[in-house]
């Protein structure tokens, strides 16, 4: 339950940052909803991955290149779904950035269960 309640705040986050950001576009809320499953899941598939192929660059700019793995990681979900868009690597950057703190806020309220 947790998980889906968290991926509607992702999708609130992501709505919210499409109204604030030049650049970036959502159709609708099934949109934002699909964007958000499709970023978790690119998250857990491909981030890993990239961040292994890229470990030296982001040694050698001290994590920074983090950064645009996020990004990256936020143009895939710009291709793979329709009604989605974001203009351009630093639209993505701040993008990414934005909906990382947002998401940190909004998971904040949300309880977690410790057994």
């Amino acid at each position: 339950m947790n998980t889906l309640i968290k991926l509607l705040l992702n999708a609130i986050a992501v709505v919210f940052l499409a109204k604030v950001l030049n650049g970036v576009f959502v159709d609708t809320y099934l949109t934002a909803i699909i964007v958000a499953v499709v970023i978790s899941i690119l998250n857990v598939l491909v981030k890993p991955i990239l961040v292994i192929l890229t470990l030296p660059v982001t040694i050698i700019t001290l994590g920074l290149f983090l950064f645009i793995i996020n990004a990256i990681i936020i143009l895939l979900a710009d291709k793979l779904v329709d009604g989605f868009r974001v203009d351009g690597l630093w639209t993505a950057v701040l993008f990414s950035i934005l909906l990382s703190i947002l998401q940190s806020l909004l998971h904040s309220f949300v309880k977690t269960d410790k057994k």
